[in-house]
């Protein structure tokens, strides 16, 4: 500890921000130099494993946070149960943090039951930050209700797990007024008030949508303007997919799942390199020339259903410029139908550029054996490959 007390200030309390935050609080009692020391972190992070009501952390967060002797708050995390702090404590710190011009605020409250009171997030100044870049709200008793006034300048990356919101409009007025957003995650289960989505955004490049259960249906209205995305994934299973997207000229990147017809889904996307598609559907019908973008380098495909060929020849034949490809076939082991690999030509991408292929599947059925045989023969430039029994596997890049 001597040699720890010889280091200057600003180096140990580099040292405490790599702690947690009541550990960092306990070393007041160490002398009378390190007794402030701790209040100087510009992080707070709080994390309540219990869902009984935590009175002694109540306290001392009541107690310290406004007594904080750094200018500014880079980040306020908290995480706790809805039983664990009354609404009134969690606006209260929120004020606080908000007056110190924080950067980071991050609030996840897991609902044990439905009755719990909602964590009204109701200081004003939490919609007219200016210095706000990073806003994650999570938990169904978190009320997401956005004044007229929203104005959040500087906000980057926005990410809205499970909430609830005062009235329909507020996603669409949310995000309206941050003109620099770049990031936007949204997770709906279905329990929340929104009937659909209903948003611009000139300035987003990644969009993050989990939309499963309940009301997010294809009922639903969606309209969702990003001329600028260049990344978009959709997790889960979202009933017609086509009708979340206008066009995206720019998206280079995308992962979803897919149950429809993909032609209406793939017509946004005309400059697409990196591909996670999985495509659930026993599907018999024919694909157009130019079906897919010819930009495409890299792609994950995740199949479950007979006559999976034919679509990977379309993808193919329309992906001259793929470097690498993951096959992950899932059919029914016991499936006896056969669809014979009979391709009258070699898809340029074999003979040009695919650098790694990897397959999973039951390579031991013909027209998995088939495949695999014809891309090993017919790629020239391979320099990678793995054949492996189906795995569980996560499809998210």
């Amino acid at each position: 500890m001597d040699r720890i007390s010889e280091l200057p200030d600003e180096l140990v309390v580099k040292i405490l921000s790599f702690l947690p935050t009541k550990v960092r609080a306990s070393t007041s009692v160490l002398s009378k130099r390190w007794e402030f020391l701790w209040m100087w972190v510009p992080k707070l992070e709080f994390v309540v494993t219990h869902f009984r009501p935590d009175l002694p952390l109540r306290d001392f967060i009541n107690k310290n946070l406004p007594l904080l002797r750094v200018p500014k708050i880079e980040s306020f995390r908290l995480k706790c149960f809805s039983t664990t702090f009354q609404p009134e404590d969690i606006n209260q710190w929120v004020a606080i943090t908000l007056s110190r011009r924080i950067r980071l605020l991050d609030i996840w409250q897991w609902s044990l039951n439905r009755t719990d009171n909602l964590a009204v997030l109701s200081p004003s100044s939490l919609y007219t930050c200016k210095s706000l870049v990073t806003l994650k709200l999570n938990g169904k008793k978190i009320l997401v209700d956005v004044p007229p006034t929203v104005s959040l300048p500087s906000l980057k990356t926005l990410v809205l797990k499970e909430v609830t919101y005062g009235n329909e409009d507020c996603l669409g007025l949310l995000i309206s007024n941050c003109p620099v957003l770049e990031g936007f995650f949204i997770h709906r289960d279905g329990e929340d008030n929104l009937k659909g989505m209903v948003f611009t955004s000139p300035s987003l490049l990644r969009l993050t949508l989990t939309l499963h259960g309940g009301r997010c249906s294809d009922s639903d209205e969606h309209v969702i303007v990003t001329p600028c995305l260049k990344y978009i994934k959709v997790c889960r299973y979202v009933e017609r997919f086509s009708s979340l997207v206008t066009h995206m000229p720019r998206v280079e990147e995308a992962c979803i799942v897919v149950e429809e017809q993909m032609e209406k889904v793939f017509e946004s996307f005309a400059c697409l390199k990196r591909l996670s598609l999985v495509v659930w559907r026993n599907n018999r019908e024919e694909f157009p020339d130019g079906f897919f973008s010819n930009q495409l380098e890299h792609l994950k495909l995740c199949i479950d259903f007979d006559y999976w060929s034919k679509l990977l020849f379309k993808l193919l034949q329309d992906s001259p410029k793929l470097r690498v490809l993951k096959l992950y076939v899932d059919r029914d082991r016991r499936s006896t139908e056969y669809t014979p690999v009979s391709w009258s030509s070699v898809p340029e991408c074999l003979l040009e550029s695919l650098e790694t292929f990897e397959f999973a599947g039951y390579s031991a059925r013909p027209e998995e054996r088939d495949f695999v045989s014809f891309i090993i023969k017919n790629a020239r430039r391979l320099k990678s490959s793995s054949i492996k029994p189906p795995v569980v596997e996560t499809w998210d890049d």
